[in-house]
């Protein structure tokens, strides 16, 4: 099993380069795509059913598969004859039921390897161009005709030989009974499953000569209505008569139509492939791909800061900075007269709402979810949600060894000595000078500019410390924003890595496996 699951659908020599094999190759993608979301039963299925239709494209080009099913009492086995104008399957009591599908091939040649791919064994093989034929029909040369077993048989190897056929047939006869042409056991089985495949099916209403003349055209339009019901409205419809000829004719040419068009084991191909994508694709999802948006993401960041109370400690730290940097370079006396609060405590994170990150992130996920497949939608929930604990615990540890950078710059520590030192200067000046005063020896100091010395120093000092203030005060009217805005950065940031890791990281994975899976869809159904 473990080699199955991971074997892609092959896209060998036959469909290289073609259409048929870029859809093969769009839908091994999905199937790669879905591993781990889709049961693994189903893409194998899936896998193995376009390995064996593909295969069908190595094998002779030269013919087509034209197989002819119908129920019990139908006439198949009859218009069979009809077609090959030879008594090869048994009707009426001599055989009630066919019971091995038999197969008449015009143009032996290339035609053995495709038998034997279709599983029909030389003693349920014609040849017309042996010596059991000695007429010439040439305009059949090519057909490999298929009479199938009765497919409402009671005998479960007549189902599983119909089913086996029918699923490789390039061209399919269904025979229809006037008397059961709305037997579900036709409708539900065969035709509903098989709406991708209109292109390679005619239906036969047979026994036509034992309805009225004026009820015939009734008939076949309520067998067309049918047919539309199982989403087929687009199969030929012939009423014929194999016993009285009625009709056939007209079958004969459309099933000649179509092998001379050479299209019909293409189309074979890519009905299957289709079918197989549209199972897939119900099975994985329908929804179109879509992206995480960053808009999105950032709104979940801002709740998650929203419940780790960054903004508080932000604000706490531009308060906090801002105070001390204006106690620090204000002029010493103006500071101690106006006073303040403690601000010696720095902010702190405080504990983180938990409760408020798991509603965000499970939010997020159920929205994101929604916009995907059912394949993927409960892994999208999963991937998001199972690590919440651990998330919380990451985004608690980052935050609280977060520096808020509450220290003062080593500048703001030099002004406050120097404002000390021109206090210091300007009482000592003017003590000296007062002390000069009283003594009377004012007359005995040294002027500097005109004044004296310890004036000079008084004044000096009261001046310069006051332009000091000034300045400082500038400067330190930004440093508490941008220290509060680096704050900021550096809580968004861990916030913004833990959620990238936890929650984001891990649901860009599923929505890219998502898209992977529609964009093999698409080209399967290209």
């Amino acid at each position: 099993m473990a080699e199955g699951r991971d074997a892609a659908i092959p896209a060998d020599l036959a469909t290289r380069g073609t259409p048929i094999g870029a859809r093969v190759e769009g839908l091994s993608a999905a199937v790669a795509a879905a591993r781990g979301h889709v049961a693994d039963a189903l893409l194998d299925e899936v896998s193995a059913a376009v390995d064996k239709s593909t295969g069908r494209l190595r094998l002779s080009a030269r013919h087509t598969v034209v197989a002819i099913a119908g129920a019990t009492g139908s006439g198949k086995s009859s218009t069979y004859n009809a077609l090959t104008g030879l008594e090869l399957s048994s009707v009426g009591i001599r055989r009630p039921t066919t019971s091995w599908a038999t197969a008449v091939v015009w143009g032996s040649e290339g035609a053995s390897e495709l038998l034997e791919w279709l599983g029909i064994p030389p003693r349920h093989q014609t040849m017309r161009d042996s010596m059991l034929d000695t007429r010439s029909e040439s305009e059949f040369d090519g057909v490999v005709l298929l009479d199938l077993p009765d497919h409402d048989s009671t005998e479960v190897a007549h189902h599983l030989e119909v089913d086996r056929l029918v699923a490789v047939a390039d061209l399919m006869v269904w025979i229809l009974d006037p008397q059961k042409y709305a037997d579900a056991a036709v409708h539900d089985r065969y035709f509903k499953p098989m709406t991708t495949h209109q292109g390679v099916m005619i239906v036969a209403l047979n026994h036509i000569d034992t309805v009225p003349v004026e009820r015939r055209q009734a008939m076949v339009d309520d067998v067309r209505r049918l047919l539309a019901e199982d989403g087929l409205p687009d199969v030929q419809v012939l009423p014929i008569s194999a016993r009285e000829g009625i009709g056939m004719a007209e079958l004969r040419a459309e099933i000649l139509r179509r092998v001379n068009d050479k299209r019909s084991t293409s189309l074979r191909v890519e009905a299957d492939i289709a079918a197989a994508a549209g199972r897939l694709e119900q099975a994985g999802g329908t929804t179109p791909a879509r992206e995480l948006p960053s808009r999105r993401v950032e709104e979940v960041e801002d709740r998650l800061a929203d419940a780790a109370g960054v903004s508080a400690v932000v604000d706490g730290i531009e308060r906090t900075v801002g105070e001390r940097a204006r106690r620090a370079v204000g002029w010493p006396p103006f500071t101690l007269l106006r006073g303040g609060g403690d601000v010696s405590a720095e902010p702190a994170v405080a504990p983180l709402d938990r409760a408020a990150v798991d509603t965000t992130v499970r939010a997020l996920a159920d929205e994101v979810s929604d916009g995907v497949g059912p394949a993927w939608a409960p892994r999208v929930r999963e991937v998001a949600t199972t690590r919440l604990a651990a998330t919380g615990d990451r985004l608690e540890r980052g935050l609280q060894g977060v520096d808020l950078g509450g220290r003062l710059p080593a500048w703001v520590s030099l002004v406050r000595l120097l404002h000390w030192l021109l206090l210091l200067a300007a009482v000592g000046g003017l003590a000296w000078w007062a002390l000069a005063a009283v003594q009377g020896t004012t007359g005995d100091l040294t002027e500097v500019l005109g004044l004296p010395l310890p004036a000079a120093l008084g004044i000096g000092g009261v001046v310069l410390g006051l332009v000091l203030a000034v300045v400082g005060g500038m400067l330190v009217r930004g440093l508490a924003r941008k220290r509060a805005e680096a704050a900021d950065e550096r809580l968004r940031g861990v916030i913004h890595q833990v959620l990238d890791s936890d929650v984001v990281a891990p649901i860009t994975t599923e929505l890219t496996s998502y898209a992977a899976f529609r964009r093999g869809i698409e080209a399967a159904r290209a």
